[in-house]
């Protein structure tokens, strides 16, 4: 019997232990370990910050879906991994495990920039639920007293969607409200271009998004690097400032702190380098699914960039990464496979929307283009997104990870969730499984970081 151990709750672990569940025996026990006891909907989230839905209706509890499938739960922060001893320790207990399934999410760095909040600074961020709802709380307030309103990101961050959701729903709301006379917006961006995305060659996506932010009345900041926030006022490193009285920036992501303790796991940023099967290098008990996983940016950038990692990627990940599993178990006999890595990213304004479509988000080494690349924009897209909310919701309260009728669904649009390795992929793989561990650090892993990951 294995003992697959998933550490993270959100949209990376809880489909993957779904689908780990549904591929292996039960004589193989699964566990899912978080220290949040609920499931979010990350994408809602710039909703909830607008009082547009409730925090509630894009959250489940965890426990009660796994009990009765035949998943383990255990309720604590990890704070302590030893790949060799193959043991974590969670809360106050140690688990043993025989793989391990790292899918923590983002950790914040809000310490990258003086000022940036929320916690100890003075801006809001809609990357999880705690701060989505000191969001709301403040723009409640803010609509008493409105003023001058700055969103965007500060460099190193990694995904743009949620940044352009924000600012153009904060300008259907306010014109709602009777409001938006009274606030001027401002987007700052790290992009090099509004649209960019963090992976570039996004077909129209640009000419889009700004022709929104003209048609809003929305001015913005490309290739901004801010430095600091005051109370009162963003800060460039070209010396300009922009005042606000509320303001969204989306801060970088790094790996959690677990992950970084260990030396010679991560990079220096502490995301976690994977092989195409998304195993680690040197260590094939331990496979990474989504933000905590290392991705090279497709292009450099003058300001830092980190690489989207949405959530159809991550669930693409997981999938691959439970089907490996199963094959490494013997539980199934085909080839082990990758995450196509095609990215589907609906962004809700309100009276109108955008859907962008990747694939694959990283574009062909060798020719530097993708297979399909698509931006359309229209008030169906609000539909669209809605109605997926309660799809994954509903998957999430039923059990699965991705049924044959998505699969299918997916297919039909052209678009994969994951694909056979090439013949130099599985070299790099036989290569890394032959149990040779490069010199340099404790597991031969690199620590050099990427620009961003």
């Amino acid at each position: 019997m294995a003992h697959i151990a998933i550490v993270g709750g959100g949209i990376g672990g809880l489909p993957t232990a779904y689908e780990l569940r549904h591929l292996l025996p039960r004589e193989h026990q699964v566990t899912l370990v978080s220290d949040r006891s609920k499931f979010t909907f990350i994408p809602s989230l710039p909703w909830v910050a607008f009082d547009m839905t409730p925090l509630e209706n894009v959250q489940l509890e965890i426990e009660p879906l796994l009990k009765w499938r035949g998943i383990d739960w255990v309720d604590g922060k990890v704070t302590h991994l030893d790949p060799e001893a193959k043991t974590l320790v969670a809360g106050d207990r140690t688990l043993n495990y025989d793989y391990l399934v790292i899918a923590t999410g983002a950790s914040l760095n809000t310490d990258a920039i003086p000022g940036l909040g929320p916690d100890n600074g003075y801006t809001h961020s809609v990357c999880n639920p705690h701060h989505a709802e000191m969001a709301r709380e403040a723009w409640l307030k803010f609509e008493e007293n409105p003023g001058p309103l700055v969103v965007g990101a500060v460099p190193g961050a990694s995904c743009m969607g949620p940044a352009y959701e924000f600012a153009l729903l904060a300008d259907y709301v306010l014109r709602k409200r009777g409001l938006r006379d009274r606030v001027p917006i401002t987007f700052i961006t790290p992009e090099p271009y509004a649209g960019q995305l963090g992976i570039g060659g996004m077909a129209n996506s640009g000419k889009l998004v700004t022709e929104l932010f003209k048609m809003k009345q929305i001015e913005w900041v490309e290739n901004a690097a801010v430095t600091e926030i005051s109370p009162e006022d963003v800060c460039l490193s070209d010396g300009r400032r922009f005042p606000f009285k509320y303001s969204m920036l989306l801060p970088p992501f790094v790996g959690a702190q677990f992950l970084r303790d260990v030396p010679g796991l991560t990079d220096a940023k502490g995301f976690v380098p994977v092989l195409p099967t998304y195993r680690h290098p040197e260590l094939p008990s331990i496979y990474t699914v989504g933000i905590a996983s290392q991705l090279a940016p497709p292009e450099k950038t003058a300001v830092p960039l980190g690489v989207p990692k949405t959530g159809q990627m991550t669930e693409s990940m997981g999938m691959a990464v439970a089907h490996n599993i199963a094959r490494d178990l013997g539980v199934i006999k085909s080839a082990p496979v990758k995450p196509a890595l095609e990215a589907i990213c609906m962004a809700d304004f309100g009276d109108t929307g955008i859907i962008f479509i990747a694939q694959p988000v990283v574009p062909d080494n060798k020719t530097r283009t993708r297979r399909r690349s698509i931006a359309k924009r229209g008030i169906w897209v609000s539909w669209i997104k809605i109605a997926f909310e309660r799809f994954f919701m509903a998957k999430m309260q039923n059990g699965l990870g991705v049924p044959w009728f998505e699969k299918l669904g997916l297919n039909l649009l052209g678009i994969r969730l994951v694909e056979p390795l090439s013949e130099a992929e599985r070299l790099e793989e036989m290569t890394h499984g032959s149990g040779s561990r490069p010199s340099g650090s404790r597991f031969g892993v690199a620590r050099e970081p990427l620009q961003n990951s």
